[in-house]
């Protein structure tokens, strides 16, 4: 409980920062209105149109919330940078509460993000077309999933040694983890070895699942992959997201240990 309640305060105390630095809190904004109106216009009129818009937003959901995973990286090394998990290292507080407060500062921001995206859904033509529980269970599978990311950015901004270190390190790998997906094409049009990758992506089994959810259907000419991991999509989203949840919190809570131990 100490470690909640401490982590809360940090939380707050990071987004009372923002307010210093606005440029982070429109970087996060403008990202995804962005991949928005490039790939609704840019593709949508090869792949389907109004329906392909549709079809995207899933994917721009969970593409979205994963790219704030390299705003924990950043996050936290410049607090390393600038002194302050040293300061807050002389506290007495449970030493997991720094790593909890960026985490949950940043799902707030992923939040944000996630409101302002539906909203310029909206504007392009995306509407839910499942039941307000379902949509609500959407809005909730993505933002657990963006929790899960959140610590695979805090263990890249423990493990780097400078903020341009973590600023390229936290974008290193969102590009792949996201592009080799199903987020915004059918894994069926990729070659056998990435098919696998992107089937089991769980990008893929997010959007997936909350295409699903918002009761939003792939154009007629996607055809659905028939794997596992796609026919229960829902299940396997929550199983990876918990499981990146278990790998990588206490691989950032160790790597702050050892910082703290110096």
């Amino acid at each position: 409980m100490r470690t909640v309640r401490d982590g809360t305060l940090i939380a707050w105390r990071n987004l009372v920062n923002l307010r210093r630095t606005p440029g982070a809190v429109v970087a996060a904004l403008v990202q995804p209105l962005m991949f928005v109106l490039l790939l609704a216009y840019v593709f949508g009129g090869s792949l389907g149109g109004a329906q392909y818009r549709t079809f995207l937003m899933g994917g721009i959901f969970a593409q979205a919330v994963t790219f704030n995973a390299s705003f924990t990286a950043i996050g936290l090394a410049a607090d390393m940078d600038k002194g302050m998990v040293d300061r807050f290292r002389a506290l007495p507080m449970p030493r997991g509460s720094v790593i909890l407060g960026r985490t949950l500062s940043d799902l707030a921001m992923s939040a944000l993000t996630l409101a302002v995206t539906s909203l310029c859904g909206l504007l392009v033509g995306w509407r839910v077309e499942g039941s307000a529980a379902g949509a609500l269970a959407a809005y909730g599978l993505v933002l657990l999933f963006a929790f899960a990311m959140s610590w695979v950015g805090a263990t890249i901004g423990l493990m780097a040694r400078s903020v341009e270190v973590a600023q390229s390190a936290g974008l290193i790998w969102l590009f792949p983890v996201t592009f080799v997906s199903g987020a915004f094409v059918p894994v069926t049009t990729m070659p056998a070895p990435l098919r696998v990758v992107a089937e089991w992506n769980p990008v893929s089994a997010t959007a997936t699942a909350v295409r699903s959810l918002f009761g939003n259907e792939a154009p007629a000419a996607v055809v659905p992959p028939s794997g596992w991991p796609v026919q229960h999509a829902t299940v396997y989203a929550l199983l990876s997201s918990c499981a990146v949840i278990a790998i990588f919190m206490p691989l950032a809570v160790r790597r702050y240990l050892r910082i703290a131990r110096g």
